[in-house]
């Protein structure tokens, strides 16, 4: 088992947010998603808008945490970015109060495929049911690529379930499909 621990993001780590977004991208996806698409992600980019989302979300539980893998020294390792449920967490056609406003929504949750399992995954997530059940919500969705076998299997191995949405993201001309899970955050 891996020394780690996991905290909020800090300005600082947004470099390190997107290189980890980009490699982890690169490795689980590469089957999933254009390769030029890939390619052609900008990392400066990716940092401005992780710095953006640290310094400044969009409310108070609007939250980036990071994993972090003690050794000699301390590396961040993954990642998990989650907010109250707006429309991007809503299936195409679902009307807008269908989630309801006890429902938080992940964003991203990612850990570079060379420190998987190690239980970076598995903190990240308890530590957002921990801000969710604080922040009162008593439900959580994510999104997870349909070819994504790794993140289907590991929500649905923590207790998430297909809730039956499903959708396709329109990269690049290309619709890759997505399906919706769910989880009852129960409270503490």
């Amino acid at each position: 088992m891996a020394l780690g621990y996991v905290r909020p993001a800090r300005p600082e780590d947004a470099g390190e947010i997107a290189r980890i977004q980009l490699a982890t991208w690169r490795v689980a996806y590469r089957r999933i998603l254009p390769r030029h698409v890939l390619d052609n992600l900008d990392e400066a980019y990716l940092a401005r808008r992780w710095g953006d989302a640290v310094t400044a979300p969009p409310s108070a539980t609007h939250r980036v945490l990071v994993a972090v893998e003690q050794a000699e020294s301390s590396f961040l390792v993954g990642f998990l970015a989650a907010g109250p449920a707006d429309a991007e967490a809503l299936a195409p056609q679902e009307p807008a109060e269908s989630l309801g406003a006890d429902v938080a929504a992940v964003t991203d949750l990612l850990v570079e495929p060379r420190w998987g399992r190690r239980g970076h995954g598995s903190r990240l997530l308890a530590a957002a049911v921990d801000h969710w059940r604080d922040d009162g919500f008593g439900r959580a969705v994510a999104w997870a690529f349909e070819g994504d076998e790794a993140t289907r299997k590991f929500l649905t191995g923590t207790g998430w379930e297909p809730d039956g949405a499903g959708r396709a993201l329109d990269v690049d001309d290309m619709l890759v499909p997505q399906t919706r899970l769910h989880v009852a955050v129960s409270p503490s």
